[in-house]
């Protein structure tokens, strides 16, 4: 459930970041958003580790 919500959350942040910049240190620009694709990839990965292990 946490996985799923992580991920709609992040999506919803790219479209977000995709649409108006969010302004963040390293997030100016609208060509920033694959940095948040990375950061959701690692959050994922930590839930599942934590989830399981």
């Amino acid at each position: 459930m946490a996985t799923k919500l992580l991920s709609y959350l992040i999506i919803a942040l790219m479209i977000l970041h995709i649409i108006c910049p969010l302004g963040l240190p390293g997030l100016k620009r609208r060509s920033d958003f694959w940095k948040l694709a990375v950061v959701a990839l690692a959050a994922i990965g930590l839930t599942v580790m934590l989830s399981h292990g």
